[in-house]
């Protein structure tokens, strides 16, 4: 057993400490925008694993990782997770923990990586999102995947992709796709309501001064938007959690659309997407909740309790 100062140290204060540690690095580089190295090498993926990469575009970009459960009966309900970064920076790489984490759950998971400013800027991104979404939904079936219980999800600007994939129809329609094709999704400390652009590395990729209007999910919730789950950080400091989360959720439940919103203390913007790993999780139950949304079918039936 590990000795300090003369005295033994518990697995318990051990397991704190370490916890405390990786909260406190994983912060700072978050905050700088660095590769998500420490998350990933802390968290183990057990029996999960990633099974392939595969182009779903033109660009070298247009490059997908799929991870799923080590075996399982049957298909599994799949997530399409689109990762954050201000539309200026990110690597599907770097969200291994997000997708052995929730295939670990017995889900069949998609990350891809998407153009970034200056080489794209709106709408660019969610063209390639939406691309990315019907190549699962046409190809998932081979990968273990059941194509009709598809789900998109992101965290900060990627919550924002997966928010316009769902709630405005014609980035699906311009890939060939439905927006029918998805059962629910789910949104991470996403920036729904962002006018005017206040962030100046965000402005450039909204094209401001001349943001355009429809540019905002908030401006497309409709009665026939897909079911929503919400979770953000109550001491976000980067997105407002009451302007983003908290009006989108209002639009929607005046719409008649379901939404469940969940808020947490103890995380950030920038550690709440890690409380999805096998290391960080005890700082907020985020994976259960995403978990269960997706096995409810986007909250249409109801799920055995824990």
């Amino acid at each position: 057993m590990p000795v300090h100062s003369g005295r033994f140290l518990s697995t318990k204060t051990l397991a704190g400490a370490a916890l405390a540690l990786a909260v406190l690095v994983l912060a700072g580089a978050l905050s700088a925008c660095s590769p998500l190295t420490l998350v990933n090498v802390v968290s183990p993926g057990g029996t999960a694993r990633s099974v392939a990469t595969a182009a779903f575009g033109p660009d070298p970009r247009h490059v997908l990782s799929i991870y799923r459960p080590a075996s399982g009966a049957g298909k599994a309900p799949v997530i399409v997770f689109f990762y954050g970064g201000n539309w200026v920076s990110g690597e599907r790489d770097d969200y291994a923990f997000v997708g052995r984490s929730l295939a670990q759950r017995g889900f069949v998971v998609v990350i891809p990586d998407y153009r970034l400013y200056p080489q794209a800027s709106y709408p660019d991104f969610l063209h390639d999102g939406a691309r990315a979404v019907v190549w699962t939904e046409r190809r998932i079936a081979a990968y273990g995947g059941d194509p009709k219980r598809l789900f998109v999800m992101g965290h900060s600007a990627g919550a924002y992709n997966a928010a316009m994939l769902a709630l405005d129809p014609r980035w699906l329609r311009e890939q060939g796709g439905s927006p029918g094709i998805l059962r629910g999704w789910i949104g991470m400390a996403g920036p729904y309501n962002f006018l005017p652009v206040e962030n100046e590395t965000t402005r450039p990729v909204f094209h401001y001064p001349d943001t355009p209007a429809d540019s905002q999910p908030v401006a497309h919730v409709t009665a026939g938007a897909p079911p929503a789950l919400l979770i953000a950080a109550r001491n976000d400091t980067t997105v407002n959690p009451e302007r983003n989360t908290g009006m989108l959720a209002a639009r929607m439940r005046s719409a008649g659309v379901p939404v469940r919103e969940v808020y947490y203390d103890n995380v950030n913007h920038a550690t709440l997407v890690a409380t999805l790993s096998s290391t960080l999780r005890r700082l907020a139950p985020s994976l259960d909740a995403v978990e269960d949304f997706v096995r409810s079918d986007g909250g249409r039936r109801t799920v055995p309790a824990r």
